[in-house]
Order: structure tokens, then C-alpha cells, then sequence
């Protein structure tokens, strides 16, 4: 039976002013296919009203960390619009608060981030200008609370060099993270980044804590290895497991990876439960987000809501079932919407049904049509490893004409129009474009 070193929800007064984290918001998502096309990956939205980010961010803040470094790279312009200065996290502050890092093309071999520990050797200054003595890595695009403080605390106690927050997940899941195995007292003695048979369901949540000089001299000696792909997970704490003092820290509460279409959609779904698998409501911890004045939620007299979320702004006068609505959603009269995530200003005209799909923001649904319609499961033909579970997918400012059938594991490309579609009928598993492709103006 596996040991940990015992840890406390918050034991002792940490000074968490010696502590920078770094959050690696940077990597291009594809997994998430057309919702991550314009917008990097932690700038989804999640759970009506948030973005994914919002997460790891307020797990900062909740901990006491006010000096955050935001590594940004790919399509960073929403992400960088919904952070801003961090006031919505208290992070609008002098002497740290939050500072937004982008990769830059200079004279010194800087360049575009090559992996997650380029990324973080290439703004190490970031850490050493704060005067940070530990430095917490953290993932942009997972789904969790966590007291960070009871983390550097551990890693303080056990002498590490780094410290793997670590948690178990279903054997059938663990090949898409990195497998550890632990000895006594929580010492790490082999990490496994992704094999295709693991042996156990202890995985890697991509959380670390470094001494800020060991974790210099660590990145440099990756930064010269030609054969390295410079990653945090296959590559770095691999290889300090052979030479240094690793340890994990285990942590039992919720924590999802919405790297895919499936997972971001069973996450929201999770919210949905009773009691929810993942509470928002917990007062104790808030999760803090930048949020645009709206008028209250409206519903009307043939309303019908039943084990939805539903944001400021919506007006529904229809049925909305076991669903997620982000701000500004409208579902008119004798409209239904099941088992969906519906982001921003979309509406959902009159008599339609959505079903098992997920739209993006300012979509219009045309009268009397069906998304998501039917059993037929056939995957995607584009995107058959990814769109392959039933869920269909409609992308940022769509216009499905009336009487439309999309049927399942189909993808609608963003700003498609009515005159975008061959028939009335997109079978599972088609996907429908733009006939001229949109290019930005000059």
C-alpha cells in the first residue's frame, strides 16, 4: 500500500509571497477541434458563465498567490482580453498580480515555445524578477480547486527537489497522462509519461512545484539537449526522477482534463448532477471571473428549465433539459434544448431542438430544425478520433437554415451561412464549411 507524507488542509502560515506561479495557457488545443480554432484552449468557455482558465487562476489567489505569470502563445487575443489586468482576481496589483507572457523573436535565440519547459525556460526571468524562491508550474485548461499552500508546504517538508501533485483516475483513462509509481513516504521512483498499457490510474495533473534554482539549472541542461522535445512530462521530471529528489502529492478531490470534445462535454454535465460532482456554489471558494452586465434570466410563461444551468441574460420561453447555457442564450417558444451546451448569445429559434451538441457563441438555429438528431454514430469524417461519441459541434457565429436536420458526431464550421449547406439533411459524421473561405481584412 502506497505512503504519503501526511499534510494538513493548511498547516501553519506558509509565506506564500516566496511562491510565482506560471501557467501554461499556450498550447493550441486541437483535440477540442473547432472550439479551441479561434481562441486558445484555457479561453473556452466552461459552465455557462467562466472559462477554463478561471480555475487555475482562482486556485491562485484562493491560495494566496498574488504574483502569476500567464505563458501565452497560440490565438491569444481572447485570452488575453478576458485576463487583462486580473482585477476580477485581485491581481491588479503592483509588485506582482498578473503579467501576461508572450514568446518574442529576438537577437538571444528566443523564439516560439517549443514545448512546456521551453516555455518556462524561455520567462525563468519572470520567477527570478519576483524574487521567488519556489516556482508552482501550472496547466491553463483543467477543471479543479486545489489549496496550493498545503502543496508547497509538503514540498517544503520533504526536502524535494520538485513536487508532482498527483491523483487517480479510472485504469481505462490513465494512458492519456503521465503514470507514476510511488514509494514510501511519497518518493517518486518512475513517471511514465503516456504509455499505451499503464500499469496503475496514478497520474500526473500537470501541477508542479520547483525550487526556483533547481529548476534553472534543469531547463538549461533541456534547452542543450538537441534530442530533447523540451516537455515538462516526457522529458524534465523523467529525468530528474533518476537524479534528484521528486515527490507526490496526492490530491482526492475533483479534477478534470478537458483536453477533449467528450471530457469538456461530460464535465459540464457533471455540474449538472445532485449532489454536483463539482460545486460552484462553495462560498469558501470562490471561482473568480470576468463577468459583463446583463440583465437577470428571463422565463417565460411556457418556460420549462429541469437540471440546467442557466446564465444572466438568457430568455427562454421553451424547454431547456440537462443543459448548460452561457449569458445571452435565447430559446424561443416550443424550441428544446437536451443534454447541450449552448455558449453566448446564441438562439435557438422557434420549434428546433438541439440535442447532445455543443454551440458556440452568437449561433442562430433556424426555425423547426434538429441538431443532433437521430442514433446513428457514425464518427466524423474529418475528425474520426475525435468526434466520435455523439456529440455534434456548431462553431462561432453559424447560421443553420430553417428546417435544417444535422444529424450526430457532425461539425459546422464557424460563420457557415444558410447558403453553406449542400441539402437540408447533414448526415452523422458530414461537416459543412464555407463554400469561399473567410480571410481576415487587410
Amino acid at each position: 500500500m502506497l505512503t504519503f507524507l501526511e499534510h494538513s488542509p493548511r498547516e501553519g502560515v506558509i509565506a506564500m509571497k516566496r511562491v510565482v506561479a506560471l501557467i501554461l495557457a499556450g498550447g493550441q488545443g486541437g483535440r477540442l477541434s473547432i472550439l479551441s480554432q479561434e481562441r486558445a484552449k484555457p479561453a473556452v468557455p466552461f459552465a455557462g458563465k467562466y472559462r477554463i482558465i478561471d480555475f487555475t487562476m482562482s486556485n491562485c489567489v484562493n491560495s494566496g498567490i498574488f504574483k502569476v505569470g500567464v505563458l501565452t502563445q497560440y490565438r491569444p487575443r481572447s485570452l488575453n482580453e478576458h485576463i487583462g489586468i486580473g482585477k476580477p482576481w485581485d491581481l491588479d496589483r503592483q509588485g506582482g498580480g498578473v503579467r501576461l507572457l508572450q514568446p518574442y523573436l529576438g537577437p538571444e535565440g528566443s523564439d516560439w515555445y517549443k514545448g512546456t519547459a521551453d516555455a518556462v525556460y524561455q520567462n525563468i526571468y519572470y520567477a527570478e524578477d519576483m524574487k521567488a524562491e519556489l516556482v508552482l508550474v501550472l496547466s491553463g485548461d483543467h477543471i479543479y480547486k486545489m489549496d496550493y499552500a498545503s502543496m508547497v508546504s509538503f514540498h517544503e517538508r520533504s526536502g524535494a527537489d520538485v513536487t508532482v501533485a498527483v491523483t487517480k483516475v479510472p485504469l481505462d483513462e490513465a494512458h492519456q497522462f503521465g503514470i507514476l509509481t510511488v514509494g514510501e513516504g511519497g518518493r517518486v521512483v518512475d513517471f511514465i509519461e503516456k504509455p499505451e498499457h499503464p500499469k496503475s490510474g496514478l497520474v500526473s495533473m500537470g501541477v508542479y512545484v520547483f525550487n526556483r534554482d533547481v529548476l534553472r539549472q534543469r531547463l538549461e541542461e533541456d534547452a542543450q539537449d538537441s534530442k530533447s522535445g523540451h516537455d515538462f512530462g516526457r522529458h524534465v521530471v523523467p529525468r530528474m526522477v533518476q537524479g534528484g529528489r521528486v515527490f507526490a502529492y496526492m490530491f482526492t478531490g475533483y479534477w478534470r482534463d478537458v483536453g477533449t470534445v467528450q471530457s469538456y462535454w461530460e464535465a459540464n454535465m457533471d455540474l449538472l448532477e445532485q449532489p454536483p460532482a463539482f460545486d460552484l456554489y462553495d462560498t469558501n471558494w470562490l471561482i473568480h471571473t470576468k463577468s459583463e452586465e446583463r440583465a437577470p434570466a428571463s422565463l417565460g410563461p411556457k418556460a420549462q428549465v429541469v437540471r440546467s444551468l442557466i446564465s444572466h441574460g438568457c430568455i427562454i420561453n421553451g424547454q431547456v433539459e440537462h443543459s448548460v447555457l452561457s449569458p445571452g442564450v435565447q430559446v424561443e417558444t416550443g424550441a428544446v434544448v437536451k443534454d447541450s451546451i449552448i455558449m453566448n448569445d446564441t438562439i435557438i429559434r422557434k420549434n428546433s431542438t438541439v440535442e447532445f451538441s455543443i454551440l458556440d457563441k452568437e449561433v442562430v438555429v433556424g426555425d423547426e430544425s434538429h441538431i443532433g438528431a437521430g442514433d446513428d454514430n457514425t464518427p466524423n469524417q474529418e475528425e474520426p478520433a475525435r468526434l466520435n461519441t455523439g456529440i455534434t459541434l456548431v462553431g462561432k457565429w453559424a447560421r443553420i437554415p430553417p428546417g435544417t436536420v444535422v444529424g450526430r458526431n457532425c461539425k459546422v464550421y464557424s460563420r457557415v451561412t444558410e447558403d453553406d449547406f449542400p441539402d437540408v439533411v447533414i448526415p452523422s459524421g458530414h461537416s459543412v464549411a464555407q463554400r469561399v473561405a473567410y480571410s481576415l481584412p487587410r
